[in-house]
């Protein structure tokens, strides 16, 4: 399975709907070295509305730091 979350052509696909996060915003904080959901979450708000985009979040950094 070819797995695409990292690719440029979708860092404008919105993740967080609350607070309008972009996989590319998480993508950019994964490079400064930011791992973490917790600090994620107070830089662009994501996870603190109703929290849908929690696993979705997780399996993105799981597969960016992974790589």
């Amino acid at each position: 399975m070819n797995n695409n979350n990292s690719n440029p052509a979708n860092a404008d696909e919105v993740v967080c709907d609350c607070s309008g996060t972009t996989r590319g915003k998480i993508i950019s904080l994964v490079e400064q070295g930011i791992v973490d959901t917790d600090t994620i979450s107070r830089k662009t708000g994501a996870i603190s509305g109703c929290g849908s985009c929690d696993y979705d979040i997780e399996n993105l950094l799981d597969e960016l730091v992974l790589k």
